[in-house]
């Protein structure tokens, strides 16, 4: 009987493929400039391509490379099945993923069906009337109600041409899709194959939980500005409904399908991931994203180890045996994490901390270019200078009472535009990423963070996240194992285990900056673990003649005595 709990054991480890895998995201326009125009592009990334692959990582996801206005940075898409010509053609597209694919990368895409751009051919024709073949793909009314979108002002929309509003969600120019119209999901389905055929290996589905809206978008409720209308369009009425038909098709192919879901709890995620209703594999929530912040990064609150902790363990212990997490601490929708959750005077030592304290809990670890090398908030000097169209939003609509100088430290904060400097390569002009001026502007710090100043150095940022893929990638334990919080309440300390078939690894992390003392459980009292990874290498770390650490050193005796250095992690592997 054994034996047979082992072999279905290892036959749905083989099946769900993405399980022992970790993936890296890139966002393009900022990833390398391959043509010599300031953007990013498809050339880009295949040059960069054996980078990737060095990492440890075993997938790329995507985020939109499809043709796009732009006004949400290709989250406005224009046509589903071709590419941006900022960033190539088709036939780059498919010489990247044929590379990518000998490289053993996987390859996931970025389905982004809650909206389109206005410049769709789908909305051009929408807007014309009521009576032609593609007048119900979008959302019309008379009449709006009450509202507000999450990007742009009310979530309704005047046309003149039709007489009647539309429905966007985010930004004026993301009109929201009508998917209760089967010929809108056909649609949805079609573009799946179409990239499918070509060889993609599955999506990650944008805002998937606000697909389906509730019937007769009855008004919102009015003391929840920004999100009043979320009860209506949030894990709507058909929404597993029209998933499973979404889900068929990725069963033809042996794809995985990836979804956001904005505003999530456990308790509506489980009915995505498991059970009869299950139709994603695995899902992006935000709860952890939060820990510094009230619904929105603009809305800052101090940094709080207890609620990111918090956060964490509550997803891993709802999953356990049940289902499946997606790892991040970065992506093209948040500020740096550095910067956020970590210090940047103690910039390698935090940066390396952040890195073992997701990596080594239960799920797929997804990485954000740029992340591995501890890239951090740029401090633009006016709004004028930002891009993102949330940014812009949130500085002329909240807060206006304040002075513009604090409004404008609320963007340095929390923008998006923060993940989307151009990736620091080296330290020559423009940071590497391109021989001309880049689209957006390039982080200073550039000369002091960067690819080629990191290789260089056996315990850089970099080539710790090497370090902690690898070791995760060795461990069944860790990829499969029970996961264990230990001390919750520790205000500095985040401990969790990883055990099973008689191994443990114990993750200790130090989010203070200042040197504190970690217990070990007792059941680890009086037990020899083997040290198997640390941030803080032997002698101390010099960039540019500045010791990051030194003031913080501590003696060997306190060392053995269970105090941690400032933003210190260990590992140790504990056995029968």
């Amino acid at each position: 009987m054994d034996n047979d709990c082992e072999q279905n054991r290892n036959q749905e480890m083989k099946k769900d493929w993405y399980k022992e895998m970790s993936f890296y995201q890139i966002w393009v326009r900022s990833f390398a400039d391959g043509d010599g125009d300031g953007i990013g592009d498809l050339y880009g990334v295949y040059d960069k391509l054996e980078y990737v692959k060095s990492l440890g990582v075993d997938g790329i996801w995507f985020s939109p490379i499809y043709p796009s206005p732009n006004a949400d940075y290709g989250y406005d898409i224009s046509d589903y099945k071709d590419i941006h010509p900022d960033f190539g053609d088709l036939d780059q597209f498919k010489k990247m993923l044929n590379k990518a694919h000998e490289l053993g990368l996987k390859v996931i895409m970025d389905l982004v069906v809650n909206h389109t751009s206005d410049e769709h051919p789908w909305f051009i024709e929408s807007k014309k009337g009521r009576d032609n073949p593609y007048s119900d793909y979008y959302i019309w009314r008379d009449k709006p109600n009450n509202w507000d979108s999450l990007f742009e002002g009310k979530a309704w929309e005047y046309c003149k041409e039709r007489g009647q509003y539309y429905l966007h969600i985010f930004a004026k120019k993301q009109p929201d899709l009508n998917m209760d119209n089967p010929k809108v999901r056909q649609e949805v389905k079609d573009i799946m194959r179409f990239w499918l055929d070509m060889g993609v290996d599955g999506f990650r589905e944008d805002v998937i939980n606000f697909i389906s809206k509730k019937e007769g978008l009855p008004n919102g409720i009015p003391f929840l500005p920004a999100v009043n209308g979320m009860p209506y369009y949030k894990d709507g009425p058909h929404i597993h409904e029209y998933l499973a038909e979404f889900r068929k098709v990725c069963d033809e192919y042996d794809c995985f399908q990836l979804g956001e879901g904005p505003m999530t709890t456990v308790k509506s995620a489980m009915k995505y991931l498991t059970g009869p209703t299950k139709s994603l594999d695995m899902m992006f929530s935000f709860d952890h994203m939060m820990a510094d912040c009230l619904y929105t990064e603009y809305i800052h609150r101090p940094f709080s180890l207890i609620k990111l902790k918090k956060a964490f363990t509550k997803w891993q212990y709802a999953l356990a045996g049940k289902g499946w997490n997606a790892l991040y601490l970065e992506n093209h929708d948040h500020p740096r994490i550095i910067s956020r959750y970590g210090s940047e005077h103690f910039w390698r030592e935090s940066g390396t901390m952040l890195a073992a304290s997701y990596i080594f809990q239960q799920g797929t670890p997804f990485i954000y270019q740029g992340q591995e090398i501890g890239m951090t908030n740029i401090r633009l000097m006016s709004i004028d200078q930002y891009v993102d169209v949330s940014s812009i939003t949130n500085y002329q609509t909240y807060h206006l009472k304040e002075d513009p100088e604090r409004r404008l430290h609320r963007i340095h904060l929390s923008s998006r535009d923060s993940a989307r400097t151009p990736v620091q390569w080296d330290d020559t002009e423009n940071a590497g990423f391109s021989e001309v001026r880049p689209w957006f502007y390039v982080n200073p710090n550039y000369k002091r963070v960067n690819v080629k100043r990191e290789e260089r150095d056996p315990d850089s940022i970099l080539n710790f996240y090497r370090k902690c893929l690898a070791l995760r990638k060795s461990s069944k334990t860790l990829i499969y194992g029970d996961y264990t919080e230990h001390f919750p309440k520790d205000k500095n300390i985040y401990m969790y285990e990883r055990s099973l078939n008689g191994e443990s690894y114990l993750i200790i992390c130090s989010f203070s900056r200042l040197p504190v003392k970690a217990n070990k459980p007792s059941k680890f009292a009086g037990r020899h673990g083997e040290l198997v990874l640390c941030n803080y290498p032997k002698e101390p770390v010099s960039y540019n003649g500045v010791f990051d650490h030194i003031e913080q050193e501590l003696s060997e005796i306190e060392l053995r005595k269970g105090y941690f250095r400032p933003f210190e992690t260990r590992v140790y592997r504990y056995t029968q």
